[in-house]
């Protein structure tokens, strides 16, 4: 039997990261404390810039790539983890400083581990991956912040994709009127609707230069894209309201000014996944284990073979990849 096995590898291609399936062994991996069988992993927006290599996210290589894992521990040093224990990792520099879950085998350091819950599956936990569970740290600071349902609307931006279309279900689940904001409303009305969006707003409507203040309109906001759009977000959110903000896909830039924060209160909450605390981590596991609707998580998510990851890669980093997708690393 060969001790070889596959995983995705970032290597250096004439000064830039180029990622293809490979045959790697045991003595590849990280020396690290505790050994992974891995079922299955995610492909998030990030993992498509480094894949890709639309963007220097591999800051050493070669380099494993894959931002999340979940899996069964083969063997652990650490007495905290035994053979047999289901668990996922999100984050924490993998694929960037670290080798991460495309690959069939993974060592990974023990305080980065985050059980999985007893009534959650490996594949559900992918499912959700790093978008689901940045999703749930966003519903979790608004309800933290006192947005209550019967408050008004909240807006996600960028609903279409991983992080937006989990936030769509996830708040419409616990009874918020949801306003999905997409550049692909015709395309995906129908899809937005199903998961619970309330109202669909065109993304144009929002990436736009907005005044200081505009008409109050949102008690909160879960914005994925950044820049305009969430400049016009901030200028419509109603007195004392809460906005966080996760991604950039639309611009790292914030074009906004000082007024609504001083003038409404409103509050900008920003929401980092990669290196939050493990307390903070295990609460958002728990939480989706109890909020998540199964039925629409299955309207969300589809696997594929992790031999599809590169020419889906460029896909997710152009927009044209709905909802979200588990890479089955075995298959």
């Amino acid at each position: 039997m060969s001790d070889s096995f596959n995983a995705i590898v970032a290597q250096d291609n004439d000064g830039k990261a180029v990622a293809s399936l490979k045959q790697i062994t045991l003595a590849d991996l990280p020396d690290e404390s505790v050994l992974v069988d891995v079922a299955c992993s995610t492909l998030n927006y990030k993992d498509g810039l480094a894949v890709s290599g639309a963007a220097p996210i591999c800051r050493k290589l070669p380099l494993i790539c894959g931002i999340d894992l979940a899996g069964t521990v083969v063997d652990s040093a650490d007495p905290a983890y035994q053979p047999g224990d289901r668990i996922l990792v999100n984050g924490y520099g993998m694929s960037e400083t670290f080798d991460g879950g495309y690959s069939q085998k993974q060592r990974v350091k023990p305080e980065w581990i985050v059980r999985v819950p007893e009534n959650m599956e490996l594949e559900e936990t992918m499912a959700l991956g790093t978008a689901g569970y940045t999703s749930m740290l966003c519903v979790l600071a608004l309800q933290d912040a006192g947005v209550q349902p019967g408050d008004g609307p909240v807006l996600v931006t960028g609903a279409a994709g991983g992080v937006g279309s989990v936030a769509v279900s996830l708040l419409s689940s616990l009874g918020y009127e949801v306003h999905a904001s997409t550049g692909r409303v015709d395309a995906e009305g129908d899809f937005l609707r199903k998961l619970g969006a309330a109202h669909l707003l065109p993304r144009q409507e929002l990436s736009r230069d907005s005044k200081p203040l505009e008409k109050e309109i949102w008690a909160g906001v879960v914005d994925t894209v950044g820049d305009k759009v969430l400049a016009t977000a901030i200028a419509q959110t109603r007195y004392e309201g809460t906005v966080t903000a996760c991604g950039l896909a639309g611009g790292a830039g914030l074009p906004t000014s000082v007024m609504p924060f001083i003038l409404r209160g409103v509050t900008l909450r920003g929401i980092d996944s990669v290196m939050a605390s493990q307390a903070r981590r295990q609460r958002a596991w728990n939480a989706l284990a109890e909020i998540i609707d199964r039925e629409q998580l299955r309207e969300i998510y589809r696997v594929v073979p992790m031999s599809e990851v590169p020419a889906l890669a460029s896909k997710i980093v152009q927009g044209e990849v709905r909802g979200r997708i588990v890479v089955d690393v075995n298959a």
